[in-house]
C-alpha cells in the first residue's frame, strides 16, 4: 500500500491530470489515471503540483532585523552596509537563531524548502556563522539550508576576513563567497576572485560571489570569475550573484562576456526585488533599473535563478518569503512576458536554483524526494499572476504546512456570491 497518492494534478512541464504516488518519502510513480490503495489520497482538482521553491540567494543572519539599530532612512545599499556594521557588535547568538527560525517558518508556509544563505564572516566572533549552523541542524528535517562564507567587508579589505572565512569553512560552511567590487581597487577585486576560487578548488567546494553589484559598466569582475572558473576546472560549480553592472555594459563587450560565462558554465542569480530597489540611485532620468541581463543569459544557455536576497533587514524593509513575488518582479523588469519566458521565470525559483545548489533528489519524477507544493493555480503562469495560497506543502511525503484557497465573498446584486480571481 502506498503512503500517499495525489491525483488529478497538473505539473509545471505542461503535463495535465497526473497522479503522483509516494512510498517511504520518495516518488515511486508519476502517471495519468493512476489508481492504487494508499494511506492518504488527495484529489488535486486540476491544481498545480510543483517541486518546492528554492531561494538561491539570501541573507539569513540579518533577516527580520528591520529597525535595528535604526531604520535605513535613505533605502540605499551603502546605508544598509553601514547599518549592518553598527548592528554587528550588538548581535547575539540567540537573537540570530530566533529570527532565522521565524523566517524558516515563513518559508515553509510559502513552500520554500531550500535556501542558500550568505553569512557574514568579518566578525571575529563568527557569531552569525555559529548561529546559522545551529539553525541549519534544527531545520534539516524540513528545509535544506546551504551556507556561504561571505566576507561582507571584503576578503582583502577586512583585516581578518580570509582567516575567518577559512575558520567558517572548517566549521562546516559549504560554499566560498566573495565581494570583489567592494575591495579597495579593481586590482584587489580581481586578486580576491583568484584567491577565493583557488581556495574552493583546493577544498572541493562550490563558489557563490556577490559580483559587480554596481551601476558601473567598468565593474567587470564577472569576467575574472568566469576565467578563473575555466582555469581551475570549476565548471558548473561557480555562481555569480547580482551581476547588475551588466545592465549598464556596452553590448559588444557583453556579447564577448556571455560567451566566456557560457564556456565556464557559470551560474547566475539575479535578485529582482533588491536589484531594482538599490541600483540606479545616482540616475535622474532615464533611470536604470539595474537587474542583470536575464533573457540574454538564458539565451546563451546559462542557468539563471532568482533570489529573494533580503527580507525586513537593513537593506530592504519589505518581503515575506514568497518566491512567486520575486519571480513576478523579475518577469516584469526583464519584460519576460512571452509564454515560454514566463515559464522560465517560474523555473528561476524552482528547478534552476535547485541546479545551482546541487540539490539531490529534487523534482517530480520517480526516485525523487516526495517534496512538493500544491498551489491554488492551474499552471505556472496562473501561479505567477495570482501568487496563490500553498494549499499543501509536503516534505518527504508528509504534509508540513497547509492553507485555505483564496476566495472572496461578494454581496452584489445579480452577481455571484464569491470570486477566486479566475476568468
Amino acid at each position: 500500500m502506498l503512503d500517499l497518492l495525489i491525483q488529478h494534478v497538473n505539473l509545471p512541464d505542461g503535463r495535465r491530470d497526473q497522479s503522483v504516488a509516494v512510498q517511504d518519502g520518495r516518488i515511486v510513480e508519476v502517471a495519468a489515471g493512476l489508481q492504487a490503495q494508499a494511506h492518504e489520497t488527495l484529489d488535486g482538482q486540476g491544481r498545480l503540483l510543483s517541486p518546492p521553491f528554492v531561494d538561491a540567494h539570501f541573507h539569513m543572519d540579518s533577516t527580520l532585523s528591520y529597525g535595528l539599530p535604526r531604520i535605513n532612512q535613505s533605502g540605499t545599499l551603502l546605508e544598509g552596509i553601514a547599518l549592518w556594521g553598527e548592528l554587528k557588535p550588538h548581535l547575539t547568538h540567540e537573537a540570530i537563531v530566533q529570527r532565522a527560525l521565524s523566517y524558516c517558518d515563513w518559508a515553509v508556509a510559502r513552500g520554500l524548502l531550500a535556501i542558500r544563505s550568505h553569512v557574514d564572516v568579518c566578525d571575529d566572533r563568527l557569531l552569525a556563522v555559529q548561529a546559522l549552523l545551529e539553525v541549519k541542524k534544527t531545520v534539516a528535517p524540513y528545509l535544506d539550508l546551504q551556507l556561504v562564507a561571505f566576507p561582507q567587508d571584503g576578503v582583502l579589505r577586512s583585516p581578518n576576513a580570509l582567516h575567518n572565512l577559512k575558520r567558517a569553512l572548517d566549521l562546516g560552511v559549504e560554499v566560498v563567497g566573495g565581494i570583489p567590487h567592494f575591495e579597495r581597487t579593481m586590482a584587489h577585486g580581481a586578486d580576491s576572485v583568484k584567491l577565493l576560487c583557488e581556495l574552493a578548488a583546493d577544498r572541493g567546494l562550490l563558489v557563490d560571489m556577490h559580483c559587480d553589484e554596481s551601476d558601473d559598466p567598468l565593474s567587470r569582475h564577472v569576467e575574472t570569475l568566469a576565467a578563473e572558473t575555466h582555469r581551475l576546472g570549476l565548471h558548473g560549480r561557480v555562481t555569480g550573484s547580482h551581476l547588475t553592472s551588466m545592465h549598464s555594459m556596452d553590448n559588444y563587450y557583453v556579447s564577448k562576456l556571455l560567451a566566456l560565462m557560457a564556456e565556464a558554465q557559470l551560474g547566475v542569480v539575479a535578485n529582482p526585488l533588491i536589484n531594482i530597489t538599490l541600483q540606479g540611485r545616482h540616475d535622474s532620468y532615464p533611470k536604470r533599473r539595474g537587474m542583470t541581463r536575464v533573457p540574454e543569459q538564458l539565451a546563451a544557455g546559462l542557468t539563471v535563478a532568482f533570489g529573494h536576497d533580503c527580507v525586513m533587514d537593513p537593506w530592504y524593509s519589505l518581503g515575506s518569503g514568497d518566491m512567486l513575488e520575486v519571480a513576478s518582479m523579475g518577469l516584469h523588469v526583464a519584460q519576460m512576458t512571452s509564454q515560454a519566458a514566463m515559464r522560465q521565470c517560474f523555473e528561476a525559483v524552482t528547478t534552476a536554483p535547485a541546479r545551482l545548489l546541487h540539490l539531490k533528489g529534487y523534482g517530480i519524477a520517480p526516485g525523487c524526494h516526495a517534496d512538493f507544493v500544491l498551489l491554488d493555480a492551474r499552471d505556472p503562469i496562473e501561479a505567477l499572476r495570482l501568487r496563490p495560497p500553498r494549499l499543501r506543502v509536503y516534505r518527504r511525503g508528509k504534509c508540513i504546512a497547509q492553507s485555505q484557497p483564496a476566495v472572496s465573498t461578494l454581496h452584489l446584486p445579480g452577481r455571484p456570491d464569491s470570486t477566486a480571481f479566475r476568468s
